[in-house]
């Protein structure tokens, strides 16, 4: 008889990586891909007829992103061991991929090197996390919220536009603007809103 095989569903718009994750999978005597969809919209369905036991996950996707579609799978699911691949190495991308309800975090660069272990560590029960990311975690996650406001006033920010463009996109005055940027400024420890996009960026606030 067989021996049981860890059943591994994966999720990402980007077939050649799809290809190279599935041959690296099913080349251990222990896994095997059981499906490859193309975008979150596909997730929910997907989960519910192939009953992974690791899903790995995108997060960037073309019409549902990896975030929306781990809460979809965890509402229905809520036992679902989930991945998240990502490129980048931003601590609040990791917040919220974690608050969405992932055990798993892993930046592509590191596939070939910690796909495995990841896999065999979360279906065990356990949680992975890059060292790097954890240690940026403890030490900003804490105390430098970011509100639904403030983010949407970084975005314009971002993008380059004026306090009074902001205000009149966002329906409020120019005065909360200018407070709310004071406010990112701080939390983010940014010299100004040029270098508050820059850290934003970096630390997956915003994405590119």
């Amino acid at each position: 008889m067989s021996p049981y095989k860890i059943r591994v569903m994966t999720i990402d718009d980007h077939p050649l990586m799809m290809d190279g994750i599935a041959s690296v999978i099913n080349a251990e005597p222990d896994m095997q891909v059981v499906a490859q969809l193309t975008d979150g919209v596909e997730a929910l369905e997907g989960y519910r007829q192939h009953r992974p036991d690791v899903t790995l996950m995108d997060i960037r996707m073309p019409q549902v992103n990896g975030l929306d579609a781990i809460e979809q799978i965890r509402a229905v699911f809520p036992g679902a061991r989930i991945v998240v691949l990502t490129n980048s190495a931003g601590d609040m991308q990791a917040y919220r991929a974690f608050k969405a309800g992932a055990v798993g975090y892993l930046i592509k660069n590191l596939l070939r090197t910690e796909l495995i272990d990841t896999i065999r560590i979360v279906h065990s029960g356990g949680r992975r996390v890059p060292p790097e990311i954890a240690q940026t975690l403890a030490q900003h996650v804490a105390d430098d919220h970011i509100t639904k406001r403030e983010l949407e006033v970084l975005q314009g920010v971002a993008k380059g536009r004026s306090n009074k463009i902001i205000a009149s996109e966002l329906f409020i005055s120019e005065n909360t603007v200018k407070n709310h940027v004071k406010s990112i400024l701080s939390k983010l420890g940014a010299d100004d809103r040029t270098h508050a996009a820059m850290i934003a960026l970096k630390r997956g606030f915003l994405e590119e």
